[in-house]
């Protein structure tokens, strides 16, 4: 198979292989072939289109974002509501339409925590499978996390020698470490932005309570997490991917030389902490106007902030280097690998 076995619950469904003609195998791809990357996460439908060669460096060409943060649209009951269900197969359309049009010759569709840990989450990959007309990779939290570690991996390359990832999404946050192509330790934990936001950060602006609550209850679910890491050798490198981490690399961090003249963003764990009581004194709706806060972060910023920190401090890390590549690229690139020269 390309990716790892489906989640449970998904007997038999996956992204699918390299096109086939008969019983010979994937097909020979003289030239580059087209793929698009369906990423349906907690807080956005993400299509990123790139063109890809066996042995070559994925080029993307066009990204597509919608948002969603589905964490609203959960119920009691622990299902995605009629309003929430119906967002989701609008982005997916929205997002199969865009990649017809840039001529995708492969779509690779995911869905990772929301979905994945929804009552009545069978009956919505169903519906989003009708929209696809394929299957749909419903990735566990460890599969996420090696996906975004095999990213980290070839974005460094082999001479970063250990490295540690972190990786926070709407749902989740995802820990990785090890010094080859896959990590040797990966793990994943319910504490997303998204979901933080809505169980401990109600108010907006959040009050120092709930911040002290949060805190609280990261540290109790991390500490385990740490002593298991903790019997890894000290890492060479410690990584942090995703949006919300650029995003307070921006904020709080500061660039340094990177490879090939390109600038390379440090987030320090101090300076990370000394702006969460900032971010959380601002309103939503004003945190926008600061540096590399968008959007669709502006709601969960503060919990990422606080989450990411105490994640730091759990695991004894003073600073992350980001990276550019995150769960999309992994998947590619783990799909280009099955290419035939």
């Amino acid at each position: 198979m390309l990716l790892a076995r489906p989640g449970p619950g998904r007997r038999g469904r996956g992204i699918r292989e390299p096109p086939t003609t008969g019983a010979t195998g994937p097909r020979h791809y003289a030239r580059s072939v087209r793929l698009g990357v369906l990423d349906i996460g907690s807080n956005t439908v993400h299509l990123l289109v790139a063109n890809a060669r066996a042995g070559g460096r994925p080029t993307a060409t066009t990204s597509h974002r919608s948002v969603l943060r589905l964490m609203r649209y959960l119920q009691p009951d622990g299902s995605i509501s009629p309003e929430g269900v119906k967002g989701l197969v609008d982005a997916v359309s929205a997002a199969c339409a865009t990649a017809k049009a840039e001529g995708v010759d492969e779509l690779l569709a995911t869905a990772t925590s929301a979905v994945r840990e929804a009552t009545n989450g069978e009956a919505v990959i169903a519906q989003i499978e009708d929209v696809l007309g394929q299957p749909l990779q419903v990735l566990g939290g460890e599969t996420e996390a090696r996906f975004t570690y095999l990213a980290v991996r070839r974005w460094f390359g082999w001479s970063a020698g250990q490295i540690l990832l972190f990786d926070i999404g709407g749902g989740s946050l995802e820990i990785a470490g090890g010094a080859d192509e896959l990590p040797d330790l990966a793990e994943s934990v319910p504490l997303g932005a998204g979901r933080s936001t809505v169980q401990f950060l109600p108010h907006d602006p959040p009050s120092t309570d709930e911040i002290d609550a949060l805190r609280q209850h990261a540290m109790s679910v991390l500490a385990p997490v740490a002593e298991r890491f903790a019997a890894l050798p000290r890492p060479d490198h410690v990584v942090g991917s995703s949006k919300a981490i650029r995003s307070l690399a921006k904020l709080a961090g500061y660039p340094v030389p990177g490879w090939s003249g390109i600038d390379r963003m440090v987030l320090p764990r101090r300076e990370l902490k000394d702006w969460i009581p900032r971010l959380a004194r601002i309103p939503a709706d004003a945190r926008e106007a600061l540096p590399g806060i968008t959007a669709d972060r502006t709601f969960q910023i503060v919990a990422a902030a606080v989450v990411v920190e105490r994640a730091m401090k759990a695991l004894d890390v003073e600073e992350l280097e980001v990276s550019p590549w995150a769960l999309r690229e992994g998947v590619l690139l783990r799909y280009i690998e099955s290419l035939e020269y």
